[in-house]
């Protein structure tokens, strides 16, 4: 079972994904696409069935392993490590780029952006998530109140020495090229709420790879997911839905989606 499912901000971003791989791909597949800080594969099966063929990539090895293992089933999927500041791939190689709450972890995000539209044909598009500096107070009332990264829980948990600015992405999306097609705030203040300070615990205690970075060190007890959708997802969909109805034109949220298409 794919127990992060049932976190509402892991959800959040996976619907983001969903949703917009049915909006966008509902009239043909894309040719190739690159799955950019693919983790644990949780995403791949889904993105790889809107593909002709789908490269997943990341610069963790044991988690590249990991997902090989997982989704050996899926035919048109290949693996291989990369380091998102400098990818291997050719000038305009991919017709859609997912990357999902990655760039909070490269240290260069705008480098990282730049590398994307780079990759990324004329015309093709990116679906690009980040938690972002305008967190909802109740997801990290420490570090707002003191306005820096104070302790490595709440905003700055799973790793992240920095946060994105949402303005900062959009001159650097136009910088490279890339126009911003959509733009959506993922899990406001009740989510945020709901999520304050736990879950960063949790991840810190049980998730292999809990700073997502690269390494090798194992963890005695591990949590990793499979392929398969817990039922209990349909709670945590509609606290979404909930969520989204109160916060949705609100400055705050815990991350942002976007989507970008190459000019």
């Amino acid at each position: 079972m794919n127990y992060k499912l049932l976190f509402p901000t892991y959800r959040n971003r996976y619907l983001f994904i969903r949703e917009n791989l049915a909006k966008f791909g509902s009239t043909r597949k894309f040719a190739m696409g690159l799955n950019l800080g693919t983790g644990e594969g949780d995403y791949d099966p889904m993105i790889a069935a809107n593909c002709q063929k789908l490269v997943a990539c990341d610069i963790n090895e044991n988690d590249i392993s990991f997902a090989k293992q997982m989704n050996s089933s899926v035919p048109n999927l290949s693996y291989q490590i990369e380091d998102a500041l400098n990818l291997s791939f050719q000038n305009d190689s991919f017709q859609l780029i997912t990357s999902v709450d990655v760039m909070e972890h490269v240290g260069k995000p705008q480098r990282m952006t730049e590398e994307v539209a780079r990759v990324l044909a004329p015309g093709g598009l990116a679906f690009i998530t980040f938690p972002q500096v305008h967190f909802p107070f109740t997801y990290d009332p420490i570090n707002c109140l003191l306005g820096r990264r104070a302790i490595a829980q709440g905003a700055y948990a799973f790793g992240h020495e920095y946060l994105v600015d949402p303005a900062l992405f959009r001159q650097w999306a136009e910088q490279y090229g890339m126009e911003v097609l959509e733009e959506k705030n993922l899990s406001g203040h009740l989510i945020a709420l709901l999520e304050m300070y736990w879950t960063g615990m949790i991840q810190r205690l049980f998730k292999e790879n809990a700073g997502n970075v690269s390494g090798k060190a194992e963890k005695k007890i591990k949590l990793r997911p499979s392929s398969k959708e817990p039922s209990l997802t349909l709670l945590t969909d509609a606290l979404i839905k909930l969520d989204f109805a109160l916060f949705k034109n609100s400055k705050y949220s815990v991350g942002k989606g976007f989507v970008v298409r190459k000019k």
